[in-house]
């Protein structure tokens, strides 16, 4: 099909829940078939954020577990030259709207004529598509629940659209994979069989980086995002500006670009009148997080309400570096008060800036935390142990 050639491609150089939440325990140090199965990943790939670094991810560490990872975007945009991942196979198949049910005929064909074994849908939108092409082909659909749909952004139809869809179509899944116990409940609670849908933290690399040693003489706090209202930038940068205003030379890195335009005009517009424009470092879009992480003393995620499990947190402690974000569902799971970060109420600026005052003023043990962050993603949230655990998942699927 010449309308699909893959994209060109250069190779790239226990969490503390019940059992039931979380997938089983093997691993990718234990043996696999050593046939591989393909996988075909429906994606939006529009941005290069949380769910999409899962994504690349999951194309990197899967093969040790028997499974060919390749991507099918139907929504393409920065996804498919940001991805680390260039080995894995990428097809562009651009809808025209969501009730495009020609791209789902392309998929389906797509599937058959490459022999893939699973479709893994990630979004609503993917959810749809992969679900159609899933049954004209004859093959299992595994949707991933990246955050409850109901909660994922402050557009409440859209958000109600994207609930009766996961309604109407994720029923048809073999099984659903939620990147956290919270987001497990939700789906439950949604009406879908506690025996289909399965835990599976969201993991990261592990990075090669001692644990900060000392407390910072001076302060920055990062933000890493893709910043759009739901991530409560604006409660951050008050608190900035209340911590400055008594006396603490704090400054903030903001990595990551705006989701539109307008917002990241009134966002300008808030640091403006607040009189931080001196104290902000913009970064736009960067794909190396790690460098990014090294020039900051801790990370704040300020989300208004619930997130799934924050890839930007995981992230964070991986490189022992403490988390201050919004106590929200999902965020809890992997930051525990006082050990490895601190959690405050969403939507507060008062508590957000006495968290950052507790931190920076040596009421806490800095070092002790950042350990504490280090070991605990080491622990429970790499990224080989989420691609063993979402192999797994396969292996059950497909009867391996």
């Amino acid at each position: 099909m010449h309308n699909l050639a893959p994209a060109a491609c250069r190779l790239a150089p226990e969490l503390s829940v019940p059992s039931i939440d979380v997938a089983g325990e093997k691993g990718l140090e234990q043996s696999r078939p050593t046939q591989h199965a393909r996988i075909l990943h429906v994606i939006n790939g529009e941005h290069f954020s949380g769910a999409e670094r899962v994504q690349d991810l999951l194309a990197g560490y899967l093969p040790v577990c028997g499974y060919e990872v390749s991507f099918a975007c139907v929504k393409p945009g920065r996804f498919p030259q940001a991805r680390e991942h260039r080995n894995a196979k990428l097809y562009e198949l651009p809808m025209r709207g969501r009730l495009d049910v020609n791209c789902g005929r392309k998929l389906a064909q797509l599937v058959r004529d490459e022999r893939y074994a699973i479709i893994h849908a990630h979004t609503p939108r993917s959810l749809m598509v992969g679900g159609q092409a899933a049954r004209i082909a004859g093959v299992p659909l595994v949707y991933h629940v990246h955050s409850p749909a109901g909660r994922d952004s402050t557009h409440w139809v859209r958000n109600m659209a994207n609930v009766w869809l996961e309604r109407r179509t994720a029923h048809r899944a073999a099984r659903l994979i939620a990147v956290s116990p919270s987001v497990r409940r939700y789906m439950i609670e949604q009406g879908f069989l506690a025996s289909h849908v399965v835990c599976v933290p969201n993991g990261v690399p592990r990075i090669a980086a001692p644990p900060r040693a000392k407390t910072p003489a001076t302060w920055t706090l990062g933000m890493t995002a893709l910043f759009r209202p739901r991530k409560g930038i604006e409660v951050l940068l008050e608190a900035l500006a209340e911590v400055r205003k008594r006396g603490h030379d704090v400054r903030l890195r903001a990595i990551g670009p705006f989701e539109t335009r307008d917002y990241e005009a009134e966002v300008l517009g808030l640091v403006g009148r607040l009189d931080l424009a001196h104290a902000i470092d913009w970064t736009g879009f960067v794909t190396d997080i790690g460098a990014e992480l090294k020039k900051i003393d801790a990370l704040v995620l300020p989300s208004l309400f619930g997130e799934g499990l924050p890839m930007v947190v995981l992230e964070a402690m991986a490189a022992g570096v403490p988390v201050i974000a919004s106590n929200v569902e999902g965020v809890p799971e992997a930051i525990r008060d006082r050990e490895d970060g601190l959690l405050v109420g969403p939507d507060s600026s008062a508590s957000l800036a006495a968290a950052i005052k507790k931190l920076i003023g040596g009421e806490l043990d800095y070092p002790a935390m950042s350990r504490a962050a280090q070991q605990r993603h080491a622990e429970h949230f790499s990224a080989e142990i989420m691609a063993g655990r979402v192999a797994e998942v396969y292996d059950a699927v497909l009867g391996r």
